[in-house]
């Protein structure tokens, strides 16, 4: 038997922005605990998108970037009578900005550029503008549940 799942945690906002989403990518980038490096680079980020889009507003291109690279459906392999099958799943709120969080990263992370805060601006504006590698990772996923359509009545 299953023991019951613990209990989420609260999230505090970020001091500048005053927002918990941003709150949560800094922690998604922070490495070894260290936070103050993390806010560093997500800042110096925003700071370079407001100086290449000309913006006024920054946090409006992260937010248009992680709604862009949310997924809407996944698959989740089910076994049903010793054949495992592709099962396609809507995405719960939180795993879809957990999802589009850490492929925003890990496609920034593999990018070509200077420091990790040039290369998270580049990622940030390739998925607001529906390009680059996060949204091609949000396609295939789309793909893969679309060709697996057939296996949605064992949800």
């Amino acid at each position: 038997m299953r023991r019951r799942r613990p209990e989420k945690r609260k999230i505090l906002q970020d001091p500048i922005y005053k927002d918990i989403t941003v709150a949560k990518f800094v922690n998604y980038i922070m490495q070894d605990g260290k936070k103050s490096i993390a806010e560093k680079i997500f800042y110096n980020s925003l700071d370079i998108i407001k100086g290449q889009l000309k913006t006024d507003d920054p946090l409006d291109i992260f937010k248009k970037a992680l709604n862009n690279v949310a997924p809407i459906l996944e698959v989740k392999s089910k076994r049903i009578g010793g054949a495992t099958y592709q099962v396609p799943m809507e995405v719960s709120s939180d795993r879809r900005m957990a999802l589009a969080m850490r492929w925003i990263l890990t496609y920034s992370k593999g990018r070509k550029g200077t420091n990790m805060s040039s290369k998270l601006a580049a990622e940030l504006i390739a998925a607001s503008n529906k390009e680059g590698s996060s949204i091609k990772k949000r396609e295939d996923t789309h793909k893969m549940a679309e060709a697996n359509k057939a296996f949605a009545h064992f949800r």
